[in-house]
C-alpha cells in the first residue's frame, strides 16, 4: 500500500473543513504576498513626501519581503510549540498594527521600522502556518489545495492595485495605509478558521512512512550530529539538503523578472501604459498556472511525477528569462509576460507539496520555515545586483541571463540529483535479484587454495 494511502486510511480528512483551510490561506495569502507588492504604489508618494530617491525608498519594499522570509522559522516554531490558530492571529495583529502606525510616519526611518519590520515580521506569522495547515488536511488533491491556496497572490494583487491607488487618490498615502491596516487585520480571523486535524488523523504514523527514506543515510553520517534529531532531525537528510540548495538558486533569479520587466520594457520602446499591461498580463497568467498546474499534478497518471513536474514549470521559466532580450516590442514581450507568469504560478504552486513529499508531513512546517527563510537574502539582494549589472553593462541582458541561469541550475541541482538517486536504487535491485560473482570466484579461488 503506497503512503498516500496508509493516510488516507488513517483519517486525513482530504476535504470537508479542508476546504476552509484552504479559504482561509487563500485570504492569508491576498493579506501578506499581495499586499506586500502593492507597498511599490506608495513609492511615489513617499519619494515626494520625504524628499528620498527611488533606492532610499525602495528599501520599504525589500524589508517587508526579506523579513516575512527571514522570519518564517519564527512562524513555524510558534506553529509547532503553540498552534497554527495562535501564530495566525498574533501575526494578524502585528501586521496590522504596522500599517496603522505606518500612516503617522515622520521619516522614511520610521517606515523601515513600522512597515518594513513590525509588518514583515506579522506577515511572517502568518504565511507559513497557514500553508502548513494546507497539507495536513489533503493528500490526493494537496497540488489542487495548495494551487487554489496560492492563487490568492496573483488574484490580491489583480484586486488590491487599483484599489490602492483609488485609495491614494482619495484619502492620501496615510489614509490608505490606514484603510490597509483594518483590511489585513482580517487576518486574525482567517486564523480562527485554522481548526487542527483531530488526534487521531494519523499524521504521525504517517510520517514514519514518508520520512522512512533517506533515514539509514542520515544515521550512518551524522552521529556528531545526534543532536539534531527529533523535529529537525530533516535537516540533514541529503535529498532536503539538495533541495534547500536549489531553492536558493530559484530565490536568486525568479524575482528579478518582476522587478526589471517594466524598466525592461521602457527601455526598448513600449509605452509607460503597456509596459503596465505586461505586469497585469503576468499577474493574471500567473493564477491560471496556480490552479491548471495544482490539478493536472493531482491527476494519478501525474502524482508520482510531482518533482519532475516542478523541475520542468522552473527550466522552463530559466529559459523565457534566456529568450527576453531578444523581444525588443510589446507584441513579443507578451508571449514572454504569458509564459513566465504561467510556470512561475507552477512552481509556486508546487513547493509546499515537493517539500512535504520530502520531508513527511510531521515536518512540513519546520520545513516550510526553512525553506522560506532560505528565500529572504536572495529576495534582498538579487534586486540590487541586477540593478549594478544594468549600470555597468547599461543594458538589461545580463540581469536576465542571470535570472535565467540560477533558475536552469536550480532546476539542474535537482534532475541530477534524481538521478543520481536513480541510479543508487536500480544497483542495489540488481545487487538483491543477481548474485555477486565476484565474491563467488573470490570464495572459489579461496577454497581452491585451502
Amino acid at each position: 500500500m503506497t503512503p498516500e494511502k496508509k493516510r488516507n486510511e488513517a483519517g486525513l480528512p482530504d476535504g470537508g473543513w479542508g476546504w476552509m483551510i484552504v479559504a482561509s490561506c487563500f485570504l492569508v495569502t491576498i493579506c501578506t504576498r499581495a499586499v506586500t507588492r502593492c507597498i511599490s504604489i506608495f513609492f511615489v508618494e513617499f519619494q515626494m513626501h520625504f524628499g528620498h530617491d527611488y533606492a532610499r525608498t525602495a528599501w520599504i519594499h525589500s524589508l517587508v519581503d526579506c523579513n516575512t522570509m527571514l522570519f518564517a522559522p519564527l512562524g513555524s516554531l510558534v506553529g509547532n510549540k503553540l498552534s497554527c490558530r495562535i501564530a495566525v492571529i498574533s501575526g494578524g495583529f502585528l501586521a496590522s498594527a504596522g500599517l496603522v502606525t505606518s500612516s503617522f510616519a515622520t521619516s522614511l526611518e520610521y517606515l523601515y521600522l513600522t512597515l518594513g519590520v513590525l509588518t514583515g515580521v506579522g506577515f511572517a506569522l502568518c504565511y507559513t502556518p497557514a500553508i502548513t495547515m494546507v497539507g495536513t488536511y489533503f493528500c490526493k488533491r494537496k497540488a489542487l489545495a495548495y494551487g487554489i491556496a496560492m492563487s490568492g497572490s496573483g488574484i490580491g494583487t489583480f484586486l488590491l492595485a487599483p484599489a490602492a491607488q483609488l485609495l491614494i487618490e482619495r484619502y492620501s498615502w496615510r489614509g490608505a495605509l490606514l484603510i490597509a491596516g483594518g483590511f489585513v487585520a482580517n487576518l486574525c480571523v482567517c486564523g480562527a478558521l485554522l481548526r487542527p486535524v483531530a488526534p487521531n488523523g494519523g499524521l504521525t504514523t504517517t510520517a514514519a512512512s514518508a520520512d522512512s527514506e533517506d533515514a539509514s543515510e542520515v544515521r550512518q553520517g551524522c552521529d556528531p550530529c545526534s543532536w539534531l534529531r527529533g523535529e529537525r532531525g530533516f535537516l540533514l537528510r541529503p535529498r532536503f539538503v539538495v533541495l534547500a540548495a536549489s531553492f536558493v538558486l530559484l530565490a536568486t533569479g525568479c524575482s528579478l523578472p518582476f522587478v526589471y520587466l517594466v524598466p525592461y520594457a521602457l527601455d526598448v520602446g513600449v509605452s509607460y501604459q503597456q509596459a503596465a499591461l505586461l505586469m497585469s498580463i503576468l499577474g493574471v497568467i500567473d493564477i491560471v498556472g496556480n490552479l491548471t498546474f495544482g490539478w493536472l499534478t493531482d491527476r494519478r497518471c501525474l502524482r508520482q511525477h510531482r518533482g519532475m513536474c516542478y523541475m520542468l514549470a522552473v527550466a522552463l521559466e530559466g529559459l523565457c528569462c534566456l529568450v527576453a532580450p531578444l523581444l525588443q516590442s510589446f507584441g513579443l514581450l507578451v508571449p514572454f509576460a504569458v509564459l513566465y507568469g504561467y510556470f512561475d504560478g507552477a512552481y509556486v504552486t508546487l513547493i509546499p507539496v515537493v517539500t512535504s513529499d520530502v520531508v513527511g508531513p510531521s515536518h512540513l512546517s519546520s520545513a516550510l520555515g526553512v525553506v522560506y527563510f532560505l528565500h529572504a537574502f536572495p529576495y534582498l539582494f538579487s534586486p540590487p545586483v541586477g540593478g549594478w549589472l544594468v549600470n555597468r553593462t547599461e543594458s538589461y541582458t545580463a540581469t536576465f541571463f542571470l535570472s535565467g541561469f540560477t533558475l536552469l541550475s536550480s532546476s539542474l541541482l535537482l534532475g541530477t540529483a534524481a538521478a543520481v538517486r536513480r541510479c543508487r536504487k536500480t544497483s542495489m535491485v540488481v545487487t538483491d535479484k543477481y548474485p555477486r560473482w565476484d565474491l563467488l570466484i573470490r570464495n572459489q579461488k579461496a577454497e581452491l587454495k585451502s
